[in-house]
Order: structure tokens, then sequence, then C-alpha cells
């Protein structure tokens, strides 16, 4: 259990936050084309899992506007924004913006990943919602590099999160 604050006032987050040197929990999430879309689908590959509440809101679309453009030139790298959003809202947000460098994925089928990931808010007006965090993995899903962040509405620190994987 964690706690961060929203807009100041605490919140309560529940789950094992993972740590660099853990293996990461295993998950399946809901693509865009509402199939079912494993960690493992992306096996052999390094992933940025970029978690929020949802894209409708100001900080989590910027959040999905930096890694789109400053991980596009990683090799074998993905980034996977994950966030409650269904994936008709993600679609929509990434073809408005001209995103193609993200993965969207949606909890829709996958609420245990939340709680699997240390990220489930428990209380006050976003609870159920994924509190803000990126957790960077390896080719073989040990993570590299994990922040919860703080404070809901600010951004994570992309610089460090971009760091272990150059």
């Amino acid at each position: 259990m964690s706690n961060v604050t929203l807009r100041g006032n605490p919140i309560t987050v529940g789950g094992q936050f993972p740590s660099a040197g853990d293996n990461a929990p295993a998950f399946s999430l809901v693509g865009l084309d509402l199939a079912d879309v494993d960690l493992s689908s992306f096996s052999g590959k390094r992933k940025i899992l970029n978690i929020f509440p949802s894209v409708d809101t100001p900080t989590c679309a910027t959040s999905v506007r930096t890694f789109n453009s400053k991980a596009s030139n990683l090799p074998n790298t993905v980034v996977l924004c994950i966030s409650a959003d269904l994936p008709f809202a993600q679609k929509r947000f990434c073809a408005a913006e001209g995103l193609e460098n993200v993965i969207n994925l949606s909890t829709l089928r996958g609420g245990e990943f939340i709680r699997n990931y240390g990220v489930a808010i428990e209380n006050g007006p976003m609870a159920g919602l994924a509190a803000r965090a990126v957790v960077v993995l390896d080719e073989n899903d040990k993570v590299l590099h994990s922040e919860l962040v703080s404070e809901i509405g600010d951004e994570p620190n992309y610089d460090a999160a971009l760091a272990v994987l150059a």
C-alpha cells in the first residue's frame, strides 16, 4: 500500500508497486480492437508502461504525447499507455492527436492489473482508477525503473524513465 496525493489531498493506493530488479507481474488488458493483449505479446521487447487515470485529463494526455515523441526512436522498445479509458476513447484521442508510436491498453477487462502493479486508487473521487506511474521493463520483463508519481496531477520524470533504456 502506498500514499499519493490528488491536489494535495491524501489518496491511498493499493497493491504492491514494483521496484527495480523485480519481475513484472503478467497481465491481460484490452487493446483498441477489443482483443485481449497479454504482457507476453511484447516478449523480447523493452516496455515503457505509462500508467494513468484517464486520457481525458490534461496531465494524462501530456504523458501520452510526450512518450509518443521521446520514445519513438528507442530501439526494440514499445510504449504501453494503460488507463481505465474505453478503447474507443483511447483510439479517438490518438487519432485526433496523430499519435502513432504508443499502444493504448484498457483495464476494461483487466482490473486486476491496477492491484498487481500497485496503482489501485482506493479512495477519493478517482477510486477504482490507476494512479499515475511509469514502469520500465527489459526484454525479459524485469523492472529497470519504476516511479509512482507522488502527486497524481504531476507528470512523471520522463528523463529518468528513458535513461535506463539509453
